[in-house]
């Protein structure tokens, strides 16, 4: 009967439930994290407005939102030469079809003209990274944090945490989520955005998450809070968990006047 039903049914309407059903039992939300390197003001500026007046603008008649925007701090280390563009995504479906209502979208054609038709030597960027993710079972969906305070002074952390091997990535996810660490973060005040696996990038295996902070002071209390309790110091002595990172790279963010959170 059901090879019966499925032989009758219109092709598109098949397709539909399908899809319907998929994202039925997934879920878990997806993310890009678009990374643009820019080389000077120029290339920034033309950048910042073509992603405030076209680029979200048209993720909005998407019905994408919760878009994250985001810049970093400047020290004497870091040079602040990256605008980081957070989307998520309800499903894959979503994320791929993007790409052909971008190049449809006619606002999105003419707002984002200087930027999309600039010449070849006139670049608006340096290059474009992306990292595809899904999130933790811990964290399914993000949460669009807004946290008082001039935004300038707010403090988005971005973390990536590298791990030797496949197996030993996925103890370090296991970690986050039935081994307690997204709890500790949440009942220490940390006010996540994510948690997400990579699935696809350039430094694989490795995961990613984004913790806020009002300003920097406040961030710096917090983590010494995280490192002097009971509960990390627990997990950072089990040897279930032993050696399952070899490297982390930690990103101090503001988020844009423009950016959504």
């Amino acid at each position: 009967m059901l090879f019966s039903w499925i032989k009758t049914t219109p092709l598109l309407l098949l397709i539909l439930l399908v899809c319907a059903y998929i994202n039925a039992q997934d879920k878990k939300e997806y993310y890009q994290l678009k990374t643009y390197t820019v080389k000077n003001k120029m290339q920034e500026q033309l950048v910042d407005t073509y992603l405030e007046k076209a680029f979200l603008p048209t993720l909005k008649r998407y019905g994408l939102n919760s878009v994250g925007v985001f810049k970093l701090h400047n020290d004497a280390f870091v040079k602040a030469d990256k605008i980081y563009v957070f989307i998520p995504f309800t499903s894959l479906l979503q994320f791929e079809a993007l790409e052909d209502f971008l190049l449809k979208d006619k606002a999105h054609l003419t707002d984002g003209e200087p930027y999309l038709q600039a010449a070849h030597n006139k670049a608006p960027y340096e290059r474009i990274n992306s990292v595809l993710m899904r999130a933790f079972t811990g964290m399914p969906k993000m949460i669009p944090v807004k946290i008082e305070g001039p935004r300038a002074m707010r403090v988005y952390e971005l973390r990536s945490y590298e791990s030797p091997t496949e197996v030993t990535y996925k103890n370090k996810v296991h970690m986050f989520n039935q081994g307690g660490e997204v709890a500790l973060f949440n009942s220490l005040g940390f006010n996540a955005v994510f948690y997400a696996e990579v699935i696809s990038g350039n430094a694989m295996p490795n995961l990613m998450y984004m913790t806020t902070f009002s300003n920097m002071d406040k961030r710096d209390e917090l983590w010494k809070g995280f490192f002097s309790s009971d509960k990390w110091k627990a997990l950072k002595e089990d040897d279930y968990y032993k050696n399952n990172m070899n490297k982390a790279d930690i990103m101090l963010l503001y988020p844009t006047e423009y950016s959504d959170y």
